[in-house]
């Protein structure tokens, strides 16, 4: 067996020793007594090592490229991500020695980059955050290292059937409940890999359950799920660290999603709000955008008669976004109004009132 092989094969001990440590994220039931018949969780990926869903896709992302021989000791991982992603790998470089680079908008979350930090990688920041894969493409052959490009082999790493997978858990962990097969899960898209999984595994195992997805405002996702014109751009990020994207991703696969919904901005930093109130913690933004879509499921639901349950995904904790998202100032600076719309969110939750308009919808 030769030295790479060797290492290779050290490495992937190494991840999966730790992955055998980490137990299993919480389902966690959020009370709807405007939306009777309806039973809602939030699966709560914040408690993973490094604090966000994407802990699982870096694990899975790891395991690919070792798989494939693409990682070599000591050269470098670079990553395109708007923050939690590179966060999350920056952990597993540090785990198997290897140095990172997380190429990302200047605007993500001074948070985020201090937690990159801590796990021993470098920040490269672009102002253009429409230009993160090509920076990275340019530095992975400057310094000889390793792209991961997420956005391409999300879907491709994760294991819709076994192997580290969401969707599975979320199935185990709903077998003594009212409703234990979920009529919707829902999850906001940021490479697509989460509901790529979430379709596929349905699909396999025969379930009735639909899977939502709920695109940020400036994102290209829910129009490319309308037209199918796989040329989309836009020419800005997307204002919910996480999730939405200016182009159309190798990773979101539309024909494994039952319906989507486009969520205004505002909206979903409201919906992150009252959420944050409702569970005593702050969730970040992408959340918000999920617990949207999760009422208009509901909404849906409970005008057509049917009782069951729903599951959202709970991305990432607020503690990140503490000096954006959660700063009077930040928002009233990016000329955010956020009273009304949390008083909105609230009034749905608790009496089933009607959301306000805006949010664009497609297959509910």
């Amino acid at each position: 067996m030769n030295q790479d092989r060797q290492w290779a094969r050290e490495a992937i001990r190494t991840i999966e020793a730790d992955f055998q440590r980490c137990a299993d994220t919480h389902l966690i039931p959020v009370s709807l007594p405007g939306l009777p018949g309806v039973e809602l969780y939030f699966k709560d990926e914040s408690s993973h090592p490094t604090g966000s869903l994407k802990h699982r896709l870096a694990r899975s992302l790891f395991l690919y490229a070792l798989c494939n021989g693409w990682l070599k000791s000591g050269s470098p991982v670079i990553e395109a991500s708007s923050g939690s992603t590179a966060v999350s790998e920056a952990y597993f470089a540090r785990l198997l020695g290897l140095p990172f680079i997380a190429v990302m908008p200047a605007s993500t979350s001074p948070a985020k980059i201090e937690q990159i930090a801590f796990y021993g990688g470098q920040s490269h920041l672009v102002q253009d955050p429409t230009q993160i894969h090509t920076e990275s493409e340019r530095l992975a052959r400057e310094t000889g290292g390793h792209f991961m490009d997420q956005f391409t082999y999300a879907e491709r790493a994760t294991d819709w059937r076994a192997n580290n997978n969401i969707a599975e858990s979320i199935f185990q962990q709903l077998r003594f409940e009212r409703h234990p097969e979920p009529s919707w899960l829902i999850s906001s898209p940021g490479t697509g890999g989460t509901t790529a999984t979430l379709g596929r595994y349905v699909r396999y195992r025969q379930h009735n359950t639909r899977v939502l997805c709920a695109d940020a405002e400036q994102s290209v996702f829910f129009d490319f799920y309308l037209s199918g014109d796989a040329s989309l751009r836009l020419d800005c990020g997307s204002r919910i660290e996480g999730i939405g994207r200016p182009r159309v991703e190798a990773s979101f696969l539309p024909k494994v999603i039952d319906a989507m919904v486009k969520v205004p901005d505002a909206l979903s930093l409201a919906a992150m709000h009252y959420l944050a109130q409702s569970m005593g913690r702050r969730v970040g933004g992408s959340s918000g955008t999920n617990l949207i879509g999760a009422l208009i499921a509901a909404q849906h639901m409970v005008a057509n008669g049917e009782s069951g349950s729903i599951v959202a995904i709970l991305c990432d904790g607020g503690e990140r976004y503490a000096t954006t998202y959660y700063d009077a100032q930040w928002l009233k600076a990016q000329g955010y109004e956020l009273e009304g719309l949390i008083a909105a969110v609230k009034a749905c939750v608790e009496q089933g009132v009607a959301l306000p308009e805006g949010v664009l919808r497609e297959g509910i």
